[in-house]
């Protein structure tokens, strides 16, 4: 199986990456609407089409850095570097996942069709430019998040909270630039000196900035959605829950009890940066370190209860 042109076709798709688009139910989830099925369904049908876009886009990005993932220590291994999928198969596959997911897109409406449109040509941009650009190529990482909360809002004309973008960009700009710190060091102790060329922007990055702009990005993401939580927490509770409360915490907000999950959940993900060297796949960190897998699955488990259950 793992020798079929198969397999490398769904590796040469990324699905992991796709976890970047559950931001999309973002909007929904706030929103209270999670358990209306035609909402539902509509954001899910986002979700695929932002996965089948995403897939194309990845694609383009691996043909377009065959010459340097070749001499990658990991890179590669990927299907393309590693001659395992042709760059024909692959073109073709690029372009047909970017079109039907365009073309799905129009199904939805013409908002939500637009923004994934701006996530492709953002990306493009991105391969073929900024990809070289020091900080700007972070930035421009952070903003494919923000499109897909956008995105996710856009498919049921919802509104989105200001804090809660803000909150998404400083995450966004933590996995960025943790990425690049893990890829240095990775780079760095692999390969023989000069050879970071697989890289040339990693070579740019001075460790003295990385190590500052992540520092920032995690007191960012801490600090904005410690804000998110304040401003938006459910102000109507269950009676069974409040009448067990003094009447000084009659009106709690209750969203104020995730963020020391949140501040765990950052510390442990500078705590793979830093002490276990990794960082450089979020979303393998993602589903391969298990206190950081547990505080993400603990926050989900209690903002569901706060928002779904006694509200």
């Amino acid at each position: 199986m793992k020798n079929s042109t198969l397999y490398h076709i769904v590796r040469l798709m990324r699905p992991r990456q796709w976890l970047k688009n559950t931001s999309l139910f973002a909007g929904i989830f706030f929103a209270e609407q999670l358990f209306d099925t035609s909402s539902f369904f509509k954001v899910l049908f986002g979700f695929v089409i932002f996965s089948m876009v995403a897939s194309g886009v990845y694609i383009f990005n691996d043909i377009i850095d065959l010459p340097r993932d070749a001499k990658h220590p990991i890179k590669k291994n990927r299907p393309i570097a590693s001659k395992k999928v042709s760059i024909q198969l692959a073109w073709g596959l690029s372009i047909l996942f970017i079109s039907l997911g365009i073309l799905f897109a129009t199904k939805l409406n013409i908002y939500f069709s637009l923004a994934v449109f701006a996530y492709v040509v953002m990306q493009f941009l991105y391969t073929l430019v900024f990809k070289n650009v020091i900080i700007v190529d972070a930035l421009i990482v952070a903003f494919g998040f923000v499109i897909r909360v956008f995105a996710g809002a856009l498919v049921l004309s919802i509104n989105i909270s200001s804090w809660l973008v803000l909150a998404t960009i400083g995450l966004a700009l933590l996995l960025a630039f943790g990425k690049r710190k893990s890829e240095r060091i990775l780079i760095t102790k692999t390969l023989d000196t000069g050879a970071i060329e697989t890289r040339p922007i990693l070579n740019r990055y001075p460790e003295s900035l990385l190590d500052s702009m992540i520092s920032t990005s995690a007191s960012f993401t801490m600090i904005t959605y410690s804000l998110f939580v304040f401003l938006v927490s459910p102000m109507q509770s269950s009676k069974f829950f409040t009448s067990f409360l003094p009447i000084s915490l009659s009106s709690p907000k209750w969203m104020m009890l995730t963020i020391p999950v949140v501040i765990y959940g950052v510390a442990r993900y500078l705590y793979v940066i830093y002490e276990k060297k990794e960082g450089e796949s979020p979303e393998r960190v993602l589903l391969s370190d298990f206190p950081l897998l547990f505080t993400i699955s603990l926050w989900v488990f209690i903002t569901f209860i706060i928002y779904y259950v006694i509200t």
